[in-house]
């Protein structure tokens, strides 16, 4: 039936239009209907969690987290730092001797260097200020006690930023000689302290500017930058077992330091005759080669290099995170908004250095 332009339909031609529009429109086949019903019933089982999310909200929830993943990268970093720290807080007795010091837990040859003048106080330095910085680093990330507790929050952030300028200080000052002290090792080691320098300056100015979402991101770079540390140590301890398997890595150590492995003289020339024309000798890079200073040499030797993979594969992680969480980057922007305003800011939502006013983005305009 066709209707022409302008004509007019009557009432049962209308009726009979409208039920076939409506049974093309709804087709109430059992298949259909079977499917809608599996659709929903899937949809019911997949939004009720399993036992063990209802578990982990338990945990989590209680601490302040409102996302999973937020908690299980949480007890990853920060775990591992806090499990670093505990690890190695008895390096704070620095020069007893004692197998649990610094001292006697070192790497063999280390202690050559740090047990006097110089290097004693930049080590001394170091360690006695970023221990307690990491092990009281962990609490700044836990939501509940930055919501609740806010005072000790401040408080906290405060002596964590003075103690990791000081630890930055006695770093740079025993890089020469960490882990053998090659160029690779002082260019990382300056480049790490430049990082976390600008990264905890970039974070203090923006919290001071009430730019809340910039804070996080650059404390959270911060506190990844100083944990390269640990990486750093899982690398260089597969790397010195590679070097060591394949036989054909060497370096030099100088006579005096090699004396502090062979007390001995005669030891040491029959081991080393190079040290009777030279005040240096080449060393094997080799955990079994039956030396402690072979031992030395392997670590030496891929120190630079795991702190360089390290340093890399901690700046590409963080930006990685920040870039995957925008929701909750916005949502402290918004956060950021209300106390600019409140505060009277005169660019409320970008007092602090964001991308709108210091790059070419777009302005940023607050949303509900």
């Amino acid at each position: 039936m066709t209707i022409s332009e302008g004509s007019t339909v009557s009432e049962p031609t209308k009726k009979t239009v409208s039920t076939r529009c409506y049974e093309e429109s709804v087709d109430p086949s059992p298949e259909k209907v079977i499917m809608i019903d599996e659709k929903t019933t899937k949809t019911k089982s997949e939004d009720r969690p399993n036992v063990f999310i209802r578990l982990l909200r338990k945990v989590y929830r209680p601490l302040g987290f409102t996302k999973a993943y937020n908690f299980v990268l949480f007890i990853i970093l920060a775990g591992a730092m806090l499990g670093f720290t505990l690890a190695r807080l008895s390096y704070l007795d620095v020069g007893s001797g004692k197998k649990s010091s610094y001292s006697g837990g070192t790497l063999p040859g280390q202690w050559y260097w740090y047990k006097t003048g110089y290097y004693r106080v930049g080590i001394t330095m170091h360690l006695a200020a970023i221990l307690p910085a990491g092990f009281l680093m962990v609490w700044q990330f836990v939501p509940f006690i930055r919501r609740n507790y806010v005072l000790f929050h401040r408080i906290n952030g405060t002596v964590i930023i003075l103690l990791v300028f000081v630890g930055n200080v006695g770093a740079l000052m025993i890089a020469r000689r960490a882990f053998g002290g090659g160029l690779d090792t002082q260019s990382a080691v300056g480049l790490s302290v430049i990082l976390v320098t600008v990264s905890i300056g970039m974070g203090y100015y923006n919290i001071k500017r009430l730019q809340i979402e910039q804070h996080r991101a650059w404390m959270l770079r911060a506190m990844v930058y100083l944990g390269i540390i640990i990486t750093t140590r899982l690398i260089m301890a597969l790397s010195a077992v590679i070097i060591s398997k394949i036989n054909t890595y060497y370096t030099t150590y100088s006579c005096d330091e090699l004396a502090y492995f062979y007390p001995n003289r005669e030891d040491l020339l029959t081991r080393y005759p190079a040290c009777n024309v030279t005040d240096h000798a080449t060393v094997k890079a080799n955990m079994g080669a039956g030396g402690a200073e072979t031992v030395a040499a392997a670590f030496h030797l891929s120190f630079g290099a795991a702190l360089w993979i390290s340093l890399l594969l901690h700046v590409i992680g963080v930006e990685i995170y920040l870039n995957l969480t925008p929701k909750e980057t916005e949502r402290l922007r918004k956060v950021s908004y209300k106390r600019q305003l409140e505060a009277g800011h005169k660019h409320p939502g970008s007092s602090g250095i964001t991308v709108d006013r210091w790059g070419d983005s777009e302005p940023w305009v607050y949303r509900e």
